[in-house]
C-alpha cells in the first residue's frame, strides 16, 4: 500500500508537489518562529514573546487545511506532515511557555524551575499519547496548552505561592481523563465557540498592546472564556447525568 502511494505521488505534477512540499515549510516555520519567542523570553520582553508564540497560533491554525487542500499525505508522502506538527506544537505551546512560566519571577524561587521540568516533561509525554483526543474531537485531560496557561499567569499575576499551585494542578491534570473542547473541530456549540474565540483573539491583542496592563472587565472576560473552553463539556456532562 505504501509503495502505491509512492508511485501515485510520482506521477503527480511538479507544481503540485512544490506546494504540497510548501505546506511542510510553512509548518517548519513555527519551529523557527518559537526560536523567535524565546529569544524575546530570554531579553524578558514577554510581550513580544506572546506575540510570536500568537504568530505560531496562526500558522498552526492555518497548516491543516493547507494540507488537505493540496492532498499532502499522500502528494509528499516521505515527509511526515504529523510528526513535523507535533515537533513544532511542542516547541510553540510546551517548551517556551515552560521557559518563560519558569523564568517569569511569578513563581516561587525554590519551585520554578522544577515546575518549568515537570511542564516539559509531562508535554512531551502528552504530546506522545495516542489517546490525547477523543473520538468526537475533544481533548482527554488538560491538552498541553502552557502558551495560555502562561498567558494567563502573566496577565493576573497572582501571588507566588497560588500561582505555583495553579500550574501544579494544571500538570496533574494533563493525566485526568477530563474532555476539553477543540475550539474549531468540536461541532457542538461551534457557532458559540468560534464567537467566543474570536473575543478573545482581540482582548489578547488588546492586552498585548497594554503590555498586560487592562482594566478588570478585559481580564474577566480572558478568564470567562477560558472557563468555556476548559469546562463547557464538563458541565454539559454533569447537567445530561441527571436527565439519564
Amino acid at each position: 500500500m505504501k509503495q502505491d502511494t509512492v508511485q501515485d505521488s510520482g506521477v503527480a505534477a511538479p507544481a503540485l508537489r512544490a506546494a504540497a512540499f510548501s505546506v511542510h515549510i510553512f509548518t517548519a516555520l513555527g519551529a523557527g518562529v518559537a526560536l523567535l519567542a524565546l529569544l524575546e523570553a530570554v531579553r524578558e520582553h514577554w510581550a513580544a514573546m506572546f506575540w510570536w508564540l500568537g504568530v505560531a497560533l496562526v500558522i498552526d491554525g492555518v497548516d491543516g487545511p493547507m494540507a488537505r487542500r493540496f492532498d499532502v499525505a499522500r502528494v509528499q508522502p516521505n515527509w511526515a506532515g504529523d510528526v513535523l506538527d507535533l515537533v513544532v506544537d511542542f516547541t510553540t505551546y510546551v517548551f517556551v511557555p515552560a521557559y518563560a512560566i519558569a523564568a517569569s519571577g511569578l513563581l516561587p524561587t525554590l519551585i520554578a524551575s522544577v515546575l518549568g521540568f515537570a511542564i516539559a516533561v509531562t508535554g512531551a509525554l502528552y504530546f506522545a499519547d495516542r489517546r490525547m483526543k477523543s473520538a468526537d474531537n475533544h481533548f482527554r485531560g488538560f491538552p498541553g496548552l502552557w502558551n495560555f496557561a502562561a498567558f494567563y499567569l502573566f496577565l493576573l499575576q497572582p501571588p507566588p505561592l497560588l500561582g505555583g499551585l495553579g500550574i501544579a494542578l494544571l500538570v496533574v491534570l494533563t493525566f485526568v481523563p477530563f474532555h476539553v473542547i477543540h475550539p474549531v473541530r468540536v461541532k457542538r456549540l461551534r457557532w458559540l465557540t468560534l464567537a467566543l474565540l474570536a473575543l478573545w483573539a482581540i482582548l489578547s491583542a488588546y492586552t498585548l498592546v497594554r503590555d498586560f496592563d487592562v482594566a478588570a472587565p478585559v481580564s474577566i472576560a480572558l478568564c470567562a472564556i477560558a472557563l468555556y473552553i476548559v469546562m463547557s463539556d464538563a458541565a454539559i456532562r454533569f447537567l445530561r447525568s441527571f436527565k439519564s
